[in-house]
């Protein structure tokens, strides 16, 4: 009976042992296979997970209409322009008669495939004009009339005298950094960088050509830390060295509402200190690049007046893009409390196929009575016209007679008096007022 007992013990070890032995067997195999192995897919769940809830935007009739219009990248430069149509160059924006964009009523298309007769304009090709042309040409110079388009361009230069002509130079090359709506001067990020011998032969040039008074603008450098402010004023001051004689205007940008920058200008000996505000306050958004405000611009002229007081300032807008009656009042108003001397209005003209369109040709009348109305606000001078721009040969004729008159020892409302132009309404075709004077 004990031997039996011990016979099953020794059995019962022994296959313990195999069974441990092949339990270990089986986990070295396992092991080894799992270099080689594919490993078995992932077991994917039927339900899908819920969907993110949409975001809600409260619609804007700002932001839609703001962003429905070009935006920065269809300015910039390398693309080739489109020539405009005689029936696209004329169609006229969605909107009802006397509907602006800022008063949010309904609109209805309209289009317009005629011009008005007050808008044509002569073929600049008299000998005065080619002459002035060949001239800049020969000096290097740029202009604006020829980069924007300028309608008077004809009248401007196809003087018998290069003494009284008119043009407007642009410094700081062509290519601007901003993309406004409507104005056709080419984009770009990144501009190639100023030439520093620019003022210098900007100001030989101008000595050499015999102008009486000269236009000074620039294109928009936001890429520069100054804006081109030391660019403008040095050639500012290089005029005034060379041609003590010669009346300076400088048009100039905002600098990005860097008032030191915008006194830097301002005492850099110029004579006329402008910056335009294009448009009224509603409508700024709509047709100036979004880095451009209006309460931005008021400030510019607002600081020019309060580092030179005596300084003549100057600002310009476009009518036709969709503004109100009452807009324009309101705008003429902050312009006279800003201390701003002279205003101009005009037609605004789409340039190209990517330009925003014209809403409204206002009428000749229509211009009529906002030159009244400015003259009515105490504004030293208007010109006020369907083709009057910013840089207009009649109203630089009259400033010219003022600042001479000014430094014959006259009071500046005394001599605008006497050329009987205080406030008053500037026509194509007016004679020049220097006979008055």
């Amino acid at each position: 009976m004990a031997a039996s007992l011990r016979c099953l013990r020794q059995q019962q070890h022994i296959f313990r042992s195999s069974t441990q032995q092949l339990l270990h067997l089986r986990a070295a195999t396992a092991t080894r296979g799992l270099a080689t192995s594919t490993p078995e897919p992932p077991v994917v769940s039927a339900r899908k997970p819920p969907a993110p809830e949409p975001i809600v935007r409260k619609p804007t009739r700002f932001s839609d209409k703001l962003n429905a219009g070009p935006s920065f990248a269809d300015f910039v430069s390398g693309k080739q322009e489109e020539i405009l149509g005689v029936e696209e160059s004329l169609e006229l924006e969605d909107g009802g008669e006397g509907e602006g964009k800022g008063s949010g009523m309904l609109k209805t298309k309209r289009a317009h495939v005629k011009l008005p007769e007050w808008l044509k304009t002569d073929i600049p090709v008299s000998a005065g004009y080619n002459k002035i042309k060949d001239d800049l040409r020969g000096l290097g110079l740029h202009t604006v009339c020829e980069e924007a388009r300028c309608p008077n361009i004809s009248s401007c230069w196809g003087g018998s005298s290069k003494s009284t002509a008119t043009a407007t130079i642009m410094l700081m090359g062509d290519t601007c950094t901003r993309g406004c709506r409507f104005c056709s001067v080419k984009t770009s990020r990144r501009p190639p960088p100023l030439d520093p011998l620019e003022p210098e032969k900007t100001a030989e040039a101008l000595s050499r050509w015999g102008l009486g008074y000269v236009v000074l603008t620039s294109v928009d450098r936001d890429d520069l830390a100054d804006g081109g402010s030391a660019h403008f004023a040095e050639t500012i001051s290089l005029i005034k060295k060379k041609a003590p004689g010669i009346l300076v205007e400088a048009l100039t940008g905002d600098f990005l509402g860097d008032l030191k920058m915008v006194e830097k200008v301002a005492l850099s000996g110029l004579d006329v200190y402008a910056h335009n505000v294009e448009t009224v306050e509603e409508l700024t958004p709509f047709v100036r690049d979004r880095r451009a405000t209006f309460a931005q611009s008021i400030s510019v002229l607002m600081h020019v007046k309060a580092v030179k007081p005596n300084l003549i300032t100057k600002t310009s807008i476009m009518l036709g893009l969709g503004e109100t009656d009452s807009q324009v009042e309101a705008t003429m108003h902050k312009l006279r409390a800003a201390g701003v001397d002279v205003v101009t209005f005009g037609q605004y003209m789409r340039p190209t196929k990517r330009h925003m369109k014209v809403v409204e040709y206002v009428t000749p009348e229509k211009f009529e009575h906002w030159g009244r109305r400015a003259k009515e606000l105490g504004f030293l001078y208007v010109a006020s016209g369907p083709l009057v721009r910013s840089s207009y040969k009649a109203g630089e004729s009259f400033i010219e007679n003022v600042l001479k008159g000014e430094r014959a020892g006259y009071k500046r409302e005394d001599i605008a008096r006497m050329a009987g132009e205080v406030g008053a309404v500037a026509k194509e075709g007016e004679a020049d007022v220097e006979a008055k004077v």
